[in-house]
């Protein structure tokens, strides 16, 4: 039998998108636990069924393989920080995030897009996690966007795909590109740019992304949203995507730029030195998140700090 490298199917494990909730439970003294995990998953409707994997390092192992109720909270789009705080804070997380009793006790977290309070019905050793399967006793749903998770990064569909529901004016669609540790970026007169296109027709922006990088000799792989922005005096919509890849063709007007140098070079426009300077930052930690925004004001969405 071949030996499996743990950290590359850690990797592989995390190519699969899911989303993200809080499992919450408790002590036999009465105290709330939780821990954020994305191995939740329904399984059947009848008898309504889900589960969730604690693992044996969490210091709430215990009270999980043993309780006869627990909870589970998916969270949404902006409860990033509830996240990061069941996933890493090790003080009393329940005094940080707002949340309300179930009909057993247990902790649900306000805001969550839906919640499910379930009745423990077995529980199953499976390697260094445990299956937890539960009863729905009772649930309840918003509507609203679920946070998303997949490699070991957040991202935020609803948001991403509010990038392409204004289907009026010109739109620009670029991609930053990951070639080893460099990033391709185009020469211009104005400074450099990542490679781009230009269209009104915003239904086409991804297909003509793709025909203007093949038509750079650029090959590559295009990912999540990184950076989507209105131009305060253009009024252009620009939306930029992580890539990886590499110029096939050697080209005059496109170079390859150490990720390290990004924050030295001269950019056509401040918002895309601002966009540049900020991927050189979030390279050291590949933590990448979502700016939403204009040119002068926005937000970032989707930093992660799991452990």
């Amino acid at each position: 039998m071949t030996d499996i490298d743990p950290r590359a199917l850690r990797n592989a494990f995390g190519s699969f998108m899911t989303g993200v909730t809080v499992v919450t439970a408790l002590r036999p003294d009465g105290t709330p636990v939780g821990f954020t995990a994305n191995s939740f998953t329904s399984v059947s409707l009848d008898p309504p069924l889900v589960l969730v994997c604690p693992g044996k390092f969490l210091s709430s192992y215990d009270t999980f393989v043993g309780c006869t109720h627990f909870a589970v909270s998916v969270l949404a789009e902006g409860q990033e920080p509830i996240s990061n705080t069941f996933a890493s804070f090790k003080g009393d997380r329940f005094a940080r995030v707002p949340h309300h009793l179930d009909l057993n006790g247990v902790p649900l977290i306000d805001g969550a897009c839906a919640q499910f309070s379930c009745t423990t019905k077995e529980t199953v050793a499976a390697g260094d996690h445990t299956v937890l399967l539960g009863h729905v006793d009772a649930f309840t749903h918003s509507g609203g966007a679920g946070l998303g998770y997949v490699g070991g990064q957040y991202f935020s569909l609803g948001l991403e795909r509010a990038a392409f529901d204004e289907t009026q004016g010109t739109a620009i669609c670029g991609a930053i590109i990951e070639d080893g540790d460099n990033v391709l970026l185009v020469k211009t007169p104005q400074g450099l740019r990542p490679p781009q296109c230009t269209h009104s027709d915003r239904g086409r922006l991804i297909n003509d992304l793709r025909d203007t990088l093949a038509q750079k000799g650029i090959t590559a792989t295009l990912g999540q949203a990184y950076s989507v922005f209105e131009g305060t005096k253009s009024r252009k919509h620009h939306t930029y995507f992580l890539a990886t890849g590499a110029l096939d063709t050697p080209s005059d007007d496109i170079i390859a730029v150490p990720v390290s140098a990004l924050a030295e070079q001269t950019y056509t426009t401040p918002a895309i030195e601002r966009m540049m300077t900020r991927f050189a930052l979030e390279s050291l930690t590949r933590d990448f998140a979502l700016y939403l925004g204009d040119t002068e004001t926005g937000a970032i969405h989707g930093h992660t700090e799991r452990t």
